[in-house]
């Protein structure tokens, strides 16, 4: 019998945080914000990724905006689909990646069948998340994962919480954007019961904040 993961709590600014990414989608695919030919390291967190997950599963891209990181998968030979809370981003996805699927959902929202997934993926998409919403939305990830399954969560690096009223060339948002340090990412990834894999680490290089990316896995 298939068990599906409880909704966990719905942060009280979501539908601001809906309605900036939907204002910000437009110019956001026009900047070609988050292009990975300039990202060696990244392509190659990708691929190694990829290499782990292939033939698990399904992997779902949770926050995949325009659809470039899951057709990057798709291309690596990943069955990799993507959700977002914008409906504008999702729509832009479907457009420049049609042969993908896509849909519009929550990361706190997701009812993920309990070991259904070989990977997940939060490339930088959960860090408006508030810091009591983020360990249940990793726990749910680690539920759906099949033995071996692995999650991959990219984050800023600081302290902190940064109020954001514009973005991407100064179009009006209303998020937070909270800082982690890798250390305090990596805990809330084995309290969710995963072991960790691989952490890669950025200097700002071009970034408002130095960057990271952890890997890690549901055991065996």
């Amino acid at each position: 019998m298939s068990v599906v993961t409880d909704a966990v709590a719905q942060p009280a600014d979501l539908e601001l945080v809906r309605a900036s990414y939907d204002r910000v989608a437009d110019t956001y695919v026009a900047m070609d914000v988050g292009d990975l030919a300039p990202t060696p390291w990244l392509r190659a967190a990708l691929t190694a990724f990829a290499e782990d997950v292939r033939g698990l599963g399904p992997v779902l891209d949770v926050g995949c905006g325009p659809g470039l990181v899951t057709a990057h998968l798709a291309g690596l030979g990943v069955d990799a689909s993507g959700v977002d809370l914008s409906p504008r981003m999702v729509e832009h996805a479907r457009r420049l990646h049609p042969e993908l699927r896509f849909s519009v959902a929550s990361a706190t929202d997701l009812r993920l069948e309990d070991a259904s997934l070989g990977g997940v993926l939060g490339w930088w998409s959960l860090f408006n998340l508030p810091r009591d919403v983020l360990p249940a939305v990793l726990a749910a990830f680690a539920r759906a994962l099949v033995p071996g399954g692995q999650v991959l969560i990219g984050t800023h690096v600081g302290d902190g919480e940064i109020e954001r009223s514009e973005a991407y060339g100064g179009v009006p948002v209303s998020w937070t954007t909270h800082l982690w340090q890798p250390e305090q990412v990596a805990a809330l990834l084995v309290d969710a019961g995963l072991e960790p894999v691989a952490e890669l680490r950025l200097p700002m290089d071009g970034w408002l904040h130095p960057q990271a990316l952890l890997a890690a896995r549901a055991p065996a």
